[in-house]
């Protein structure tokens, strides 16, 4: 088989939309069916069979349908429940494979540029897959090397996004998602460049540096290429994996804190976040320190977004507005987040959303994020946003809402995992109180260009 040379090719696409056209349309024919007809199908069955066809391909389409089932009623509920638990169980590649692809990154003798170098997968990505290897100084590193042809198969993963949201817009006009799909598309057309991610993680690095409890693996340039990501191995094991163990109040405290902090510090300090908090994305360790005691790894670099500042000034005047149910600091948040021509009711539905993300952070009290009790908190709210915008008559989503919206429902899912309270008012107090759009530009602008962040990101 010959191997890609980095771009999309037409066969590729064409391959890719054969296996996964037929699920697409079918779940737009079920749905349309049941709304319009009154056709009755068993949506239970039809979710397992597509969720195991997307679990078994490579590629971010199954990222897509993690991030379709955040969304409400962009799928019937029995296909969200499936999707929002998909994980890639895509066979790996094959030693033969992989002695292939790594040659054609780094050449001929790339073995003799390892002591050691694991023949077998240690993970999956969206994108690719990891093997832990030995440098020739003794360091311990993971490389990222991606699958075949991956350029093809996100064009066409994205051309059948495209379909079903044009088809689910005919059927539902309630929100516009088209700046939303830009959006997405960007996103998944930068995660192809490993370079780029690399010099993600390095601004992480420079972004976290000093903060408790969070480790950041750090590029190894000579060894990365487009196509492979060579990075120091960090010692963590997966955070469900450490829950299924019942681990003591303290420790699950001391994650929670920790994730609040890797995702935060960076945008209400730089104006960067991470666009993808899924639960494969970091880990949980000992913590060296032994005030800490217990920290994480966080991983995956592909999917940043980094923010003008003046958006940062709109979600921290969105948070006032909660505070203090201001309706004119609303409308110039929501101004700023990019929304056009609210009437007053629908920026009354949009506070619904707002009081959900920002409550955590408005009551000086020791809580949880989200009630223990209801595990689909998130979700049940933005079905209730969603059908009251129905009832408002539809609203334009901005390019800059679904990454923000994603991680706040991610995050909180993760916090509903680790069942911990803390004062969330307190610490997001730290980060914000001596808040300065002017200071977070100057600081975004040295981040980047100290960590070599091409423009675009």
């Amino acid at each position: 088989m010959a191997e890609d040379k980095g771009g999309p090719t037409l066969f590729g696409e064409v391959r890719r939309m054969v296996r996964t056209s037929g699920a697409v349309g079918g779940i737009a024919a079920r749905v349309a069916g049941q709304r319009f007809l009154g056709l009755k199908t068993d949506k239970n069955a039809h979710a397992e069979d597509l969720k195991q066809l997307l679990g078994g391909l490579k590629g971010p389409l199954m990222k897509v349908a993690q991030f379709l089932a955040t969304v409400p009623e962009a799928l019937p509920e029995e296909y969200a429940q499936e999707l929002a638990t998909l994980q890639s169980n895509a066979p790996p590649m094959g030693w033969a494979f992989v002695r292939r692809r790594m040659q054609s990154e780094l050449g001929p003798a790339w073995q003799a540029r390892f002591a050691q170098f694991g023949q077998e997968a240690s993970a999956a990505a969206s994108l690719g897959q990891v093997h832990r290897a030995t440098l020739p100084d003794g360091r311990d590193v993971a490389c990222k090397l991606q699958y075949p042809d991956m350029p093809s198969v996100v064009e066409a993963d994205l051309r059948q996004l495209k379909l079903a949201m044009s088809v689910y817009r005919r059927m539902d006009n309630t929100l516009d998602n088209e700046e939303a799909y830009g959006e997405l598309a960007a996103r998944l057309r930068e995660e192809l460049d490993y370079r780029r991610e690399a010099s993600h993680m390095r601004l992480y690095g420079l972004m976290l540096r000093g903060t408790p409890g969070v480790a950041v693996p750090s590029p190894v340039e000579e060894l990365t290429t487009t196509r492979l990501l060579t990075m120091t191995w960090l010692q963590g094991r997966p955070i469900l994996r450490r829950l299924e163990e019942d681990p003591p109040e303290e420790e699950r405290v001391a994650y929670a804190k920790a994730l609040f902090r890797a995702w935060y510090v960076p945008f209400y300090r730089y104006g960067v976040i991470h666009g993808d908090p899924h639960l494969g994305n970091y880990q949980v360790r000992q913590d060296a320190d032994p005030e800490v005691r217990f920290g994480v790894n966080l991983l995956d670099f592909g999917v940043i977004r980094i923010f003008p500042p003046s958006f940062v000034t709109g979600v921290i005047l969105l948070y006032e507005a909660v505070r203090d149910d201001d309706t004119e600091k609303a409308a110039e948040a929501y101004r700023i987040w990019g929304f056009r021509n609210l009437t007053k009711e629908q920026m009354e539905v949009l506070t619904v959303w707002a009081r959900f993300l920002y409550e955590p952070l408005v009551e000086d009290r020791v809580r949880t994020i989200t009630p223990l009790d209801d595990p689909m908190y998130g979700r049940r709210i933005a079905m209730q946003v969603h059908a009251g915008l129905k009832r408002t008559g539809g609203v334009r989503i901005p390019k800059e809402f679904p990454l923000m919206d994603r991680a706040a429902i991610g995050l909180g899912s993760v916090f509903y995992r680790l069942q911990a309270k803390a004062n969330w008012h307190r610490m997001f107090m730290e980060l914000v109180h001596d808040f300065d759009e002017h200071a977070i530009a100057a600081r975004q602008a040295a981040a980047i260009a100290e960590a070599g962040v091409p423009a675009g990101a």
